[in-house]
């Protein structure tokens, strides 16, 4: 899945490995250049894995012993604001909560309440934005304010009690902020976290915010868990077999071969040969710095940093080697080469739905080519993006049930691990069990069991988990509709005007370009919309015919 990154730019996104390293970072900001470290690690073995994997790993018992991680302590993303409409309330759930999303015009805010009105439980985001900017339950008419506060009670009579006033007549609100471009929310309505943006905000990612650099965010849901979705998007190795086909191959220079390089990996280096036909070979990883709020990854390709629950991210500088950054160079000489560099980096959010369900919000900004996302509608490059993600949804979806089968605390010991690629995946199973009990707390809302696996159309689904949500997506779907049916209004009008017009007043050149006009119009209007079909609705994928 990490090689969704291609799809920004195919051909710009293939990052060497910069000769400096990233340093071990704060769990709340985001370095905003790559070349800079301070590096020191602890390695230590686990039983529980194979020795060359396991020396890889930096966590102790020691470290660890008596800490918990807490899933309703921590900001969350709920959905880019590119894709959020302010004229109507959209529905979300997230770490199994359902919440809804709607612009406050009063306080030029977006506003995150939970789906039910205090009066009969109705769902908030069914309703609308009344005249005054209020959310309005569309069940009874009940209305809200950016506050929660129930301004308006249509049943009660005006020179009754005020009963729209009570506390049980208020919408419940979680805290929440706009950062990055991206809403966020804090999952608590207790008043005690209604100035929780004030205390602590969501991880930064000052690239994302950068006028110099530019990005391309998507978002889409996804058939199967968080922790499927973050241990898979941590694991490079998969590239070339799950996404095979679609990658591409790069030419460093004349005195090189054809290279495959993976569009997610941050190094060519490791890929000078092959040992198969896609391309797989060794790679080694170590894991520093492992404690309650991530760890730090470094390896061939680079660096990528998991900052808990949500935020997995890598860095890199793109051009020849001769213009990395070397380790020995002076402060001086690094200052001149990092004006020339072109840094590029991914950013994935790996958001908790519920059991079995889970939302990567991705984002991919670089501070070149900026002109490409500028001349391109997001649309285009989300077309691949979803072929890159249904690539390895449905056998990612197989694969967490049957790790369900055994039970998730039983990960390290089911599955053979031996390769030291696998090092992220290792490490953040080992964080999952140690600091939360190998899976996310629900609450009281769900018993960690799976629901049943649907069909795989449902599975492969891009409409509902994608094409509604996205607003880019959304809108060509509906033009590209528009101009299939006037091609075949345009073809069977050619024909009606052929048909009911004498012969002997149409040339033979005019009566070929009526039947051509007609000819081309209805192909263009069947493969617009087998089009339509295969890339906003579904779209299987067979590894064995790629």
């Amino acid at each position: 899945m990490e090689s969704i990154v291609s799809l920004s730019s195919s051909s710009l996104l293939h990052l060497p490995l910069p000769s400096t390293t990233l340093p071990p970072l704060s769990p709340r900001r985001l370095p905003l250049h790559p070349h800079q470290h301070a590096r020191s690690a602890r390695l230590v073995s686990h039983s529980t894995v194979p020795s060359s994997a396991a020396s890889t790993l930096t966590i102790t018992d020691a470290a660890i012993a008596g800490e918990k991680f807490d899933w309703y302590a921590h900001w969350y993303p709920v959905a880019p604001v590119c894709d959020l409409d302010k004229r109507a309330p959209h529905a979300k759930r997230v770490l199994g909560l359902d919440i809804v999303v709607w612009w406050d015009r009063e306080k030029e805010q977006w506003q995150v309440f939970d789906d039910r009105c205090p009066h009969r439980l109705a769902p908030l985001s069914e309703g609308r934005i009344d005249q005054w900017g209020r959310l309005q339950c569309v069940y009874h008419g009940w209305c809200f304010d950016g506050s929660g506060d129930c301004k308006y009670i249509p049943q009660a009579p005006p020179d009754g009690p005020p009963v729209h006033t009570f506390k049980k007549a208020c919408a419940a609100v979680y805290p929440s902020i706009v950062q990055n471009k991206i809403v966020w929310f804090w999952p608590s309505t207790d008043s005690q976290y209604k100035d929780m943006a004030l205390k602590e905000k969501p991880p930064y990612v000052p690239q994302l915010d950068d006028p110099s650099y530019t990005c391309t965010m998507g978002m889409r849901d996804l058939l199967y868990g968080y922790e499927i979705l973050t241990e898979n998007l941590m694991d490079p190795s998969h590239v070339p077999y799950a996404h095979y086909g679609l990658l591409t191959k790069a030419t460093t220079s004349p005195a090189n071969s054809t290279r495959y390089v993976p569009d997610l990996c941050l190094d060519t280096k490791s890929y000078d040969s092959f040992t198969d036909r896609e391309g797989g070979k060794p790679s080694k990883m170590t894991i520093e710095t492992l404690d309650k709020t991530g760890f730090l990854s470094m390896n061939e390709m680079g660096c990528s940093k998991f900052i808990a629950p949500c935020l997995y991210y890598s860095f890199g500088t793109i051009g020849s080697r001769n213009e990395s950054v070397s380790s020995q160079s002076t402060q001086e000489d690094s200052t001149k080469t990092n004006k020339k560099e072109k840094i590029a980096a991914l950013v994935f959010l790996c958001v908790p739905v519920s059991p079995g369900r889970s939302r990567v919000i991705y984002a991919f900004p670089r501070n070149f080519s900026v002109w490409v996302d500028q001349v391109f509608p997001r649309w285009f490059f989300h077309i691949r993006q979803n072929l890159v993600l249904d690539s390895d949804l449905y056998l990612l979806h197989l694969e967490e049930q049957k790790i369900a089968e055994l039970g998730p605390s039983n990960w390290l010991q089911a599955c053979y691990v031996p390769a030291k690629s696998d090092a992220m995946v290792i490490a953040f199973r080992r964080w999952l069990k140690k600091y939360a009990d190998g899976q996310i707390h629900w609450g009281t809302k769900f018993n960690n069991y799976l629901p049943p696996s649907p069909p795989k159309e449902q599975i492969m689904d891009r409409y509902w988990s994608h094409t509604v949500q996205c607003s880019s997506c959304h809108a060509a779907l509906k033009g590209m509709k528009v101009l299939e049916v006037v091609l075949q209004l345009i073809s069977v009008t050619s024909i009606g005007i052929l048909a009911a017009m004498k012969q002997n007043l149409l040339s033979t050149v005019t009566r070929f370009l009526i039947v051509f006009t007609a000819v081309i119009c209805f192909l263009a209007s069947r493969w617009l919309s087998h089009f339509i079909y295969k890339n906003f609705y579904y779209h299987d994928y067979n590894h064995a015919f790629v």
